[in-house]
């Protein structure tokens, strides 16, 4: 049978096209993510439900300051505010990155605390309590991790983990030409087994992806050249019992670029994800060419995605891209994407006023540029970010981590945006957030296609209702494709509310939150 779900506000009965987009400071505890050249990169978010009262909280990364913890206390569709309250076990220093995922499938969501030093697994808990999580053959390391993925391979109720390693500090020739490996975790029972992935060209992300909806995640990895210098490049790796790289007889292009966030989505309604990185200079978003195997080609500079100089103000050197993430702002239909900014630290040949983009997409599907009349184009060197709706009025906020400045939240204020909806997923075996899963949503004649993931951006990532923006559309219908392939009945649901779905043998199922 089916049970209705849940609840959150409508925001309006506008199509949301003609919805200018405002963003609002919120006033928070002051965080600096700070540090030496070690914490140059790094400084990402993690947002997530870690009390179960369906408001999203934030663990911020703080470099040589201790990471803290935001609970989120916002009226529901109304006023934002957060509370810092810090547990000990987050409270550490020499962390660059967060990300939030059920390791252990036990409903809470855990922490894996990516540091310069050792990396960090931590067990959650009722009321966002947090405890050192101990798995029979994980171990943090001693390295510079700047890169996190995470997927749920076939048959495992514990998840494969992937660390990526920066410059290796203990290489007396280094920095340049020196980058380190990379460690992938993968689970034999309820324990892991440890390898390497070599060689590693100083990853800054990495994200765990079906990226041609073969069946099988597999591991993309954007690289640094900076630091790699010559004979490296962006790398894939195909998650076979032994992985190995994909190359140019798969299909695979080399691409060499100053990586920092990898993003991916459905753009333009095809079922395939194209693929937006950030970098130095020219963003890159990338599609898929015809044939079976993974390659991709840049979109043509006219879509206006490639962001390469400040929009504002008088500095006219290449920016410096940094998290990156898609998600409709004005639920007009068609995902948008927010960029962080901002120079490494003193680069002379990058700008240093160099304010974050919010790229609107219109409906040709090219983009423009709307992050100063919006309100977040914040010249600050900005690192990690995230789009989340933090108070469920159905509209995504955001949140963004600055090097050396403090951290930024900001409300959504767009009046006159369009249906919206969000979606949840109740996973089995381990894997309580279906991580793996696609979801699809039917709204008049398109069709919204949304992988759950754990990895991507720059240092962190969102945990948190997969929230589609509908335009004009108030009646849809959705269906999942599980991680391990069943398929779901189409089921019909109201907009405007966030949904809970799970198989129940028929299909789907639902319960109120």
């Amino acid at each position: 049978m089916w049970l209705k779900v849940c609840a959150a506000l409508g925001v309006g009965l506008a199509t949301g096209a003609n919805a200018e987009v405002r963003f609002a400071p919120v006033t928070v505890d002051a965080h600096v993510y700070a540090g030496g050249w070690e914490h140059f990169v790094g400084g990402g978010v993690a947002v997530f439900d870690c009390d179960g009262d369906g408001l999203s909280d934030l663990v911020a990364a703080g470099g040589e300051n201790p990471a803290v913890l935001m609970r989120n206390r916002s009226d529901i569709g109304g006023d934002m505010r957060f509370e810092t309250t810090t547990p000990d076990a987050v409270a550490v220093t020499g962390v660059s990155g967060a990300y939030a995922l059920d390791i252990d499938g036990d409903g809470w969501r855990d922490l894996a605390l990516l540091r310069v030093g050792e990396n960090i697994l931590l067990k959650g808990g009722p009321e966002c309590s947090f405890r050192p999580m101990q798995i029979d053959g994980f171990e943090g390391g001693d390295g510079w991790t700047t890169a996190f993925s995470a997927t749920w391979e076939e048959g495992n109720s514990l998840p494969t983990l992937a660390f990526g390693n920066y410059v290796d500090r203990g290489n007396p020739a280094g920095p340049f030409e020196a980058c380190d490996t990379n460690t992938l975790f993968r689970p034999d029972g309820r324990k892991y087994e440890k390898s390497v992935l070599a060689p590693g060209y100083c990853p800054l992300s990495m994200l765990f992806s079906d990226w041609g909806r073969q069946g099988r995640a597999d591991l993309r990895i954007s690289n640094d050249r900076h630091y790699y210098v010559k004979g490296g490049a962006e790398q894939m790796w195909a998650m076979e019992d032994k992985p190995r790289l994909y190359g140019e007889a798969d299909g695979w292009a080399t691409h060499m670029l100053w990586g920092m966030g990898i993003a991916s989505r459905d753009l333009d309604f095809d079922g395939q994800s194209e693929v937006f990185l950030s970098s130095m200079g020219d963003q890159r978003l990338m599609r898929r060419t015809e044939g079976g195997g993974p390659s991709f080609e840049d979109v043509p500079y006219a879509m206006g995605t490639s962001a390469h100089r400040p929009y504002q103000g008088d500095d006219g050197r290449p920016s410096t891209g940094w998290h990156i993430a898609f998600g409709d702002v004005n639920n007009d239909g068609l995902d948008d994407a927010f960029i962080a900014k901002g120079n490494v630290e003193q680069m002379p040949d990058a700008a240093m006023e160099d304010p974050n983009n919010l790229l609107m997409q219109k409906e040709d599907g090219s983009f423009e540029e709307r992050g100063g009349v919006a309100g977040v184009g914040t010249a600050e060197r900005s690192r990690g970010a995230a789009l989340a709706d933090l108070n469920n009025d159905g509209l995504l906020d955001l949140v963004v981590v600055n090097r050396r400045a403090p951290i930024e939240v900001y409300r959504n204020v767009t009046e006159g945006a369009g249906h919206w909806l969000g979606v949840s997923l109740l996973g089995e075996g381990g894997n309580g957030d279906a991580v793996g899963a696609f979801v699809e949503v039917k709204a008049g004649d398109r069709t919204y296609v949304r992988e759950v993931v754990v990895g991507g951006g720059h240092a962190g990532g969102v945990s948190a209702p997969e929230h589609f923006g509908l335009g004009d559309v108030n009646e849809v219908q959705a269906r999942v494709i599980w991680p391990e392939g069943a398929v779901s009945d189409w089921v019909s649901l109201e907009t405007g509310a966030v949904w809970m779905l799970w198989a129940d043998g028929n299909g789907l199922a639902s319960a109120e939150y």
